[in-house]
């Protein structure tokens, strides 16, 4: 099914097994703006992501609809810190899949394996798709949860500020 199709439905498909008809692309376009409005950022972000700018290339890579992405770090006052914002929908695949990776990575002028680093608060899309690129992973464990035992990170924080010591 195509990403639009599925946008277009999912929330009529919901409701219709609830008893209800809606108008599943207006509910989609109004979730997006919703979404779109919204950003919280983990504390410490805004100071992390200033500090390392200034020292390391910093990029966002990320599942999602593009428009939404950016509209959401332009209001988190993070957009300007990162050199370029990779989604899937603008890929054409996602995390945590190779060919994702293998996009940004190519997309990327100059990148090393060695000195990249994928920083994720998802063991599923993030560090599994770092660790089946070959790249150093660390993931953000803000709850926290266990580590699966087939996908471990190289690095594991529970606070932003914690990259510090390992960067």
């Amino acid at each position: 099914m195509a990403l639009d199709e599925v946008l277009n439905s999912r929330f009529s498909q919901t409701m219709q097994r609830l008893g209800k008809l809606v108008d599943g692309m207006e509910w989609e376009n109004q979730y997006r703006e919703l979404l779109g409005n919204g950003c919280q950022l983990m504390e410490g972000a805004l100071e992390v992501c200033q500090n390392l700018s200034v020292s390391h290339r910093l990029f966002v890579i990320t599942n999602g609809l593009a428009q939404t992405q950016i509209k959401r770090l332009r209001q988190s006052g993070l957009y300007d810190f990162f050199e370029n914002i990779f989604v899937s929908q603008s890929i054409g695949c996602q995390k945590p899949s190779k060919d994702f990776f293998d996009y940004v990575m190519n997309s990327i002028r100059n990148f090393n394996k060695k000195e990249a680093l994928i920083i994720g608060d998802s063991l599923h899309t993030d560090i599994k798709g770092g660790l089946l690129s070959g790249i150093d992973t660390c993931w953000i464990n803000r709850k926290p949860e266990k580590c699966s035992a087939e996908i471990r990170s190289t690095f594991t924080i529970s606070r932003l500020v914690e990259l510090y010591g390992i960067l």
